[in-house]
């Protein structure tokens, strides 16, 4: 992204409205094109998804929170999370 000087490119009435809310500070606007969620298209949503769904499985399997916290790489407060959160990602996943 590329920055811009608001005097190049936005008429001069509009410039001094903005400078009223922000003067001198960067600020970003968004685009008006609607994105996509974050890791739809690199997959990592669907990998971290399939991951907790493992996690929740195997917890309710007799895994412990420290053995999945090791086996995972993750603290016990995130295995906690998954394993006591909503099941959102679960439906995703499936």
């Amino acid at each position: 992204m590329a920055y811009k000087n608001a005097r190049d490119i936005l008429p001069c009435e509009l410039v001094r409205e903005i400078q009223k809310y922000i003067d001198g500070d960067l600020i970003y606007i968004p685009t008006k094109t609607s994105k996509t969620e974050w890791g739809t298209r690199s997959g990592a949503k669907q990998k971290y998804a399939e991951r907790n769904h493992e996690i929740r499985e195997q917890y309710r399997n007799r895994a412990s929170i420290e053995e999945l916290a090791v086996r995972y790489f993750l603290s016990t407060d995130s295995i906690k999370k998954i394993v006591y959160g909503a099941a959102v990602g679960d439906k995703q996943a499936q």
